[in-house]
């Protein structure tokens, strides 16, 4: 397979009360992109398909900021991740069992 049409994947690590910009937590090609994949999804944290975003962070060090000049694209991902997050809650606050509302 060709290097370039590898499946890629990077994980962001951003805490606004610590972090000065989103720092790229994980990152990897192939195997260890699927690994990425499934260990966000087994702990419910939304992905964002961008393979041109993908080519981009891949190519900074672990634990390395972004640059100034992702700040808007990453701002439309988190922005996207936070939404998915609140419809979640929304969605399982309903629930009974969920969030300290007992099971009739």
């Amino acid at each position: 397979m060709e290097l370039a049409k590898r499946e890629k994947a990077v994980a962001l690590r951003y805490d606004p009360a610590t972090d000065s910009a989103p720092a790229v937590a994980a990152k990897g090609q192939g195997a260890i992109a699927r690994q990425i994949k499934e260990l966000a999804m087994e702990y419910g944290i939304p992905i964002q398909e961008d393979k041109q975003l993908a080519d981009y962070l891949t190519a900074l060090d672990l634990y390395e900021e972004i640059p100034p000049q992702l700040y808007v694209v990453v701002a439309e991902v988190l922005a996207f991740i936070y939404r998915m997050n609140n419809k979640y809650e929304s969605d399982n606050s309903k629930t009974p069992g969920y969030a300290g509302i007992p099971p009739e």
